[in-house]
């Protein structure tokens, strides 16, 4: 018996089915591969994009630093300033004093006695001299401690001094002393 396909058209159908098939994969691959570089495209410009943003904020950041830097430097040269301006307002301030103080110590100075040296450091004042007689250097002290300008007169020492002068018998003492220096109405003078 021969063979005979009474229905050839089953075979066209499944060869037709075939190729559709073949197609509607390689249409899947060819899609599914565009979706993959449009998606890889996306995701890189959105990187670059990010990337833009974040050297423009560190670039914004540097600025801000530097910025941070300057104002940091305003603010040390500004307290140096003002601490001159303090220092400055403070000799301002103490320069009638010195005067005062010369004063004071030439008013409290009494006959026959005289200053060789005077040395201030601080608000304390190193004196040495010479006078007549320890009744002097007594009353010198006495007038020192009566002066608002001036408080707590401390001997440090007293030497008799012999004149070279034949002539001249007279014999000198030679004094050192110190005394606070105090500015009148302030309530650091305690006595």
């Amino acid at each position: 018996m021969a063979r005979i396909n009474l229905l050839p058209w089953r075979e066209q159908l499944r060869e037709e089915r075939k190729k559709r098939f073949l197609l509607a994969l390689a249409g899947v691959v060819v899609g599914g591969i565009g979706i993959i570089l449009l998606a890889d495209q996306y995701y890189s410009h959105a990187i670059d994009q990010q990337n833009a943003r974040n050297a423009y904020v560190q670039t914004q950041i540097a600025a801000l630093d530097e910025r941070i830097k300057q104002i940091s430097e305003l603010k040390a040269r500004r307290k140096q300033l003002i601490e001159r301006m303090k220092i400055i307002q403070d000799l301002q301030s103490n320069r009638p004093i010195i005067g005062h103080l010369f004063d004071q110590l030439a008013r409290t100075l009494p006959d026959g006695v005289y200053f060789t040296d005077v040395k201030m450091t601080d608000k304390i004042i190193a004196v040495s001299g010479s006078a007549e007689s320890n009744n002097r250097v007594s009353d010198l002290m006495r007038n020192m401690e009566a002066s608002a300008w001036l408080a707590a007169p401390s001997l440090t020492e007293v030497k008799a001094k012999q004149g070279t002068d034949p002539q001249q018998a007279q014999q000198s003492n030679n004094f050192q002393l110190s005394v606070r220096q105090t500015v009148p109405g302030t309530e650091e003078n305690p006595k």
